[in-house]
């Protein structure tokens, strides 16, 4: 054995074993658990950060474990890999997506590699690649079988730097996502998913995910946005259209004074038309589209309208009221009508004020009859001025309206969503082709399933135009009828990439599959993921779409499951200073370095026992080179211990004392302390911590007149395997020096004896009038006679009863005695 710990010998040294062997590649496997580990795949930028050196150290903690308690452990890796930086990149630096994509992959591969994490890399998937989005394409093709997936003209969501649609999910406060320019609304016809076929069962099943974390569940909660409410039928006089307006306040429909609709909503232009008020409006609406989504329904922006000239009637009085067109009403959300009602509203009542609109109360408060406020009253009361209604509560006059509206066809009881149907087209090269061809005679007509994948060509110029670059590769745009045979032109935009990463977790489970995206009885073994981990970043996006996905599958016929993810583990982020990480800040910290400087067991210690999982890490070098002292203290441990054991330098008895009965009860402790850690909380701060302590208990063993030696080797050999999973590569080395000839991590994990955590001997303070004078080392099982009789027959005791009177003891047990002397 080696003198000192040299790392880097011993890191590339199992590594190459590790994979020569395929000791990590998994089968499915009827007659054993099945546990499917999975952290959140990258996006191939070609460095990983520590952001994902800390996911994945924590996923490699587990599945080990796991595997070491006995299950079949599927736990894969893959790439996130289409998306706009490779197209980005390519457009700056004069190279193909694919070549960037495949490089990076390439790069960041071998980085997971050196960190010694246990992947099944046979099962490595890579979204970009042809066998991949070919899949990608034909559950495309079934949600448009089961009307799940159409294409409608919308306003939508504009990036003009991205040259690209957005998700309403990948707007943040008003800005993309990726490149922060400020988004702009464009009208387009778009491909959209219907999620909101799923909105109520996404909702309820959230009460299934007790393993998610709370705060998780409420976004997601929040997102959805259910409301319970009524659709109320107002009518155009000018043209005698309906205007659906959705409102759960329909105990103040009596005191609408004004109706508002949102610029976008296709009335405006049918109302206006023709009239004096066109050319105000249309200029108003232009202004109002210059305008942030966030800017539009923020507290603080003043509430602008303008007067359409037109009037709706109120279904339930007949009353006429104006139309107008203002800048807080979204068509996006609801039904893009909102009725007015100022003296109950506090937004509507600012609106009313400023142009002179009426205000009529209708609701007031339970014991008082005040007609108007002076500021509008939005709580529940007493409903006054609405005739047959007046007297009602506005709980009671709620139900009352709303089956009234029922009845008589004006109106209907709804639930309403916050969650809008999924944009998916993007205007971008890099991504998933969507498998639709347009035919003149045909009209719209999806690619035969036989006929896929639909191939991405190689060479594209890249016009930041706006328009997909494939509009301009003749070969790929233009092609056949499947029906007719007529010529025809293929569908130009993409994919969102979050289509690819909505299902790839089940991709895993049968990766090689080139008959269908995977066998439903692999899928229905390995599924669900039993431990998720990632970013609490993707809490809305990426978990939302993942739940749909698999509960549209389901209902295909293609899964059992309608869960994608039992457990969820959203990890903390890696801070310096502070401050995340970023080239900006000048606070990066590489993981090549850390690794190349110290090792990659060092680096996983690390940054699993500075802080528990879930909360953010402060970086710390002295932490690093803390924990790369306790590794070498490891090391020299077993080395001496060896060396001590051939050279016969142990004092070696084969009789228990209490030195024996201490390690013993010790490594039985931190058997069950590092067990609970791992299986119930993932605490691997304090899991590692109780081995450093099991290290320190082995340490003063050594310092003994006397060890046992079969005592000995189990405690070298149960604390390598507890460590194990933290720091593979030394544990494995070390678990070798041991003499042992299979691999550390096919060992069983051991289990803890009950009896052996009884403490042998406890220590009680000693007191004297209430101050500690001695400490006593007695039988965990004294009894309170002996202990009064110890604590009595003490030498400071009996010192003092010289002088003082013993009048009572005060016994504590297991903690402590005080005399009471006087």
């Amino acid at each position: 054995m080696a003198e000192k710990y040299n790392f880097r010998e011993i890191e590339k040294k199992w590594q190459q074993k590790w994979a020569a062997e395929n000791l990590y590649r998994v089968r499915e496997d009827s007659s054993r658990k099945k546990y499917y580990c999975l952290e959140m795949f990258p996006y191939p930028s070609g460095n990983l950060h520590m952001g994902h050196v800390r996911n994945y150290a924590i996923g490699d903690v587990v599945a080990r474990f796991k595997t070491m308690q006995g299950y079949n452990v599927l736990h894969p890796m893959g790439w996130d890999a289409f998306g706009l930086p490779a197209e980005n990149a390519a457009i700056q630096n004069r190279i193909p997506p694919a070549k960037w994509t495949r490089d990076n992959i390439k790069a960041m591969r071998e980085q997971l590699k050196s960190m010694g994490l246990s992947y099944d890399w046979s099962r490595e998937v890579t979204t970009s690649a042809p066998d991949y989005y070919h899949w990608t394409q034909w559950l495309f093709l079934q949600f448009y079988k089961h009307g799940l997936a159409y294409k409608k003209e919308a306003y939508v969501n504009w990036c003009p730097d991205c040259h690209t649609v957005l998700a309403n999910e990948q707007v943040v406060n008003n800005a993309c996502e990726r490149c922060a320019t400020i988004v702009e609304k464009k009208a387009l016809e778009q491909w959209y998913l219907k999620i909101t076929a799923y909105a109520q069962e996404l909702l309820d099943s959230l009460t299934e995910l007790p393993g998610w974390p709370e705060k998780v569940k409420i976004m997601q909660e929040n997102w959805i946005g259910r409301s319970e409410g009524v659709e109320i039928y107002f009518t155009a006089e000018k043209t005698g259209e309906q205007i659906p307006v959705y409102t759960t306040r329909h105990d103040t429909i009596f005191g609408v004074t004004y109706l508002v609709l949102a610029p976008e909503h296709p009335l405006v232009k049918k109302l206006i038309k023709g009239t004096s008020a066109e050319q105000p409006v249309s200029q108003f609406i232009k202004q109002v589209q210059q305008m942030s989504e966030i800017e539009r329904t923020s507290a603080e922006t003043e509430k602008k309208g303008v007067f359409t000239g037109a009037y709706a009637l109120n279904p339930l009085n007949g009353e006429r009221v104006p139309i107008w067109v203002t800048n807080y009403v979204l068509y996006e959300y609801g039904t893009g009508a909102v009725m007015g009602v100022p003296a109950h509203d506090e937004r509507d009542f600012m609106f009313a004020q400023k142009y002179d609109l009426a205000i009529k109360t209708v609701i007031q408060p339970v014991e008082q009859t005040i007609d108007f406020m002076g500021e509008a009253y939005t709580l529940d009361g007493i409903m006054i001025n609405s005739g047959d209604f007046s007297g009602l509560s506005s709980e009671v006059g709620r139900k009352k309206i709303a089956e009234y509206l029922e009845q008589k066809g004006l109106g209907k009881i709804t639930v309403n969503y916050r969650l809008r149907d999924w944009l998916i087209s993007r205007q971008r090269y890099w991504g998933a082709p969507i498998p639709v061809i347009y035919c003149e005679k045909c009209g719209m007509v999806p690619v035969s399933e036989e006929d896929l994948p639909v191939l991405l060509p190689g060479e594209v110029e890249f016009q930041p135009s706006g328009e997909s670059p494939l509009r301009y590769v003749a070969e790929f745009l233009e092609t056949t009828c499947p029906q007719c045979g007529g010529q025809a032109l293929r569908e130009t935009d993409t994919m969102d990439t979050f289509v690819c990463s909505s299902w790839y977790f089940l991709r895993f489970t049968d990766p090689q599959n080139r008959e269908k995206p995977f066998s439903r009885e692999k899928a229905n073994y390995w599924m669900n993921v039993d431990q998720y981990i990632g970013g609490v970043e993707h809490a809305i996006m990426h978990l939302m779409y993942a739940r749909f996905f698999t509960k549209a599958l389901a209902d295909f016929g293609l899964l059992k499951v309608r869960e994608p993810f039992q457990n969820l583990l959203t990890q903390g982020m890696v801070l310096k200073d502070g401050q995340k990480m970023s080239k900006s800040k000048g606070n990066v910290v590489s993981p090549e370095e850390i690794i190349a400087r110290y090792g990659a067991d060092t680096a996983r210690l690390f940054i699993l026992f500075a802080a528990p999982p879930e909360r953010d890490l402060e970086w710390s070098d002295q932490g690093v080179e803390g924990s790369y002292r306790f590794l070498n203290r490891v090391w020299r441990l077993v080395k001496n211990y060896l060396a001590d054991l051939t050279a016969g330098k142990l004092n070696v008895s084969p009789e228990f004392s209490e030195e024996d009965e201490e390690l013993y009860r010790l490594m039985h402790v931190t058997i069950k302390k590092v067990s609970a850690d791992l299986e119930e909380r993932f605490n691997f701060n304090t899991a590692i911590s109780a081995l450093m302590e099991f290290v320190n208990g082995l340490y003063h063993y050594r310092e003994g007149v006397r060890q046992n030696k079969d005592l000995l080797i189990k405690a070298l050999e149960t604390l390598l395997i507890l460590l194990a999973p933290f720091t593979p590569h030394l544990c494995e080395e070390l678990w070798e020096a041991l003499g042992k000839e299979t691999s550390i991590h096919l060992e069983d994990w051991p289990d803890y004896q009950e009896e052996a955590l009884q403490t042998k001997k406890i220590e009680i303070v000693l007191q004297i009038n209430g101050k500690v004078r001695d400490h006593l080392l007695v039988p965990a099982e004294i009894s309170r006679e002996e202990l009064e009789k110890l604590a009595i027959n003490n030498q400071r005791v009996q010192e003092r009863a010289e002088q003082a009177e013993i009048k009572r003891l005060i016994v504590v047990p297991g903690k402590l005695v005080n005399v009471v002397m006087g």
